[in-house]
């Protein structure tokens, strides 16, 4: 975050850009760290700032206002010491089209195969997530516990595959959630699982991109339910990994960057467990034209900013912001 300012002292003038791929938080929240501005002013000797989202835009403008005390007509362009800072939403994408070919094939693959055999005819639901706080995975799993506890027809029907490879497991609050995690699992598992069916399988291992991308296709639900998250590519994925003639429904939290690009998911509030159990019902009852229309919507908007036209985006800005600020000085002028 600083380097641009390093490079400054040391006379650099070229244009510089930084991309922030993490939630910006409000200043409210920003403000009650121990010397914030150390870390947050000198990103104000950047030409361009970029964020996932307009409302990460907005909560870095009102900080600069608040706490820098500058202001800007539109919230976008700042003059700071003779410098201009503009500011962008720049959504990070997915190779959209080649995912789906890549899940197309994947789908077809032994060890892909192998799994949906085992399941033995049931709609699999998938989580991919990394083992972390932020995650919201002992939320969701009990949420999948309230799930089968208020939806009687789905059990045996459905089996919940989540793929969580293991993080900071040295640090004694991940290895606290781990607990937790397990805990729920093995509590659903032992309540509600039968001789031939398992609910939850939980996988504590990296799989391939060709593996996932197969698992993602061959998933009739993705839960993806973090809660905060700057972006989330899992759910951008498993969009483009679809079969467009039988596409398979995302359950996204709504505090997750792509809900701003997803919006034809079916959007949930991770933390109210029971509104997360009706989505997974609402998801898995889904009829086809539905699937179809909503899976349509969506790939249409992640294929127009896949992550080739993602760096291109930012670039360009990156060009156009000498530009803004010659627009700037002419009109101090």
């Amino acid at each position: 975050m600083p380097l641009a300012k390093a490079l400054r002292e040391r006379s650099h003038n070229n244009r510089i850009g930084f991309f922030l791929h993490t939630p910006f938080p409000p200043p409210e929240l920003l403000t009650t760290l121990p010397k914030h501005e150390q870390s947050i002013y000198p990103l104000t000797h950047y030409d361009l700032v970029g964020f996932q989202t307009e409302g990460d835009v907005d909560n870095f403008a009102k900080y600069l206002i608040q706490q820098c005390r500058v202001t800007s007509r539109d919230g976008r362009a700042f003059s700071i010491d003779g410098r201009t800072l503009r500011l962008g939403a720049f959504p990070v994408g997915v190779e959209t089209a080649e995912f789906e070919r890549l899940a197309r094939r994947s789908a077809r693959i032994g060890q892909v195969a192998e799994v949906l055999t085992s399941i033995a005819g049931r709609m699999m639901i998938i989580g991919v997530d990394r083992l972390d706080y932020s995650k919201g995975l002992d939320l969701r799993m009990r949420a999948f516990e309230h799930f089968l506890g208020s939806h009687e027809r789905w059990r045996n029907a459905v089996t919940y595959l989540q793929i969580t490879p293991r993080s900071r497991s040295e640090i004694k609050e991940y290895a606290d959630m781990e607990r937790r995690v397990r805990e729920t699992v093995g509590r659903v598992n032992g309540h509600y699982g039968e001789a031939a069916w398992t609910p939850i399988r939980y996988v504590n291992r990296t799989y391939s991109r060709t593996m996932l991308a197969g698992f993602y296709r061959s998933s009739r639900v993705c839960l993806v339910t973090p809660l905060r998250d700057g972006m989330n590519l899992v759910a951008k994925e498993y969009v483009a990994a679809q079969d467009p003639e039988d596409p398979g429904v995302l359950v996204l939290s709504q505090f997750a960057g792509a809900a701003v690009e997803c919006k034809q998911a079916v959007l949930v509030n991770p933390y109210d467990q029971e509104a997360v159990a009706t989505a997974i019902d609402r998801a898995l009852s889904m009829p086809l034209d539905e699937r179809k229309a909503r899976h349509s919507e969506m790939i249409a908007v992640l294929s127009a900013n896949d992550i080739k036209h993602w760096g291109e985006r930012f670039l360009d800005a990156l060009v156009r912001s000498q530009a803004g600020l010659r627009l700037i000085q002419q009109a101090a002028r």
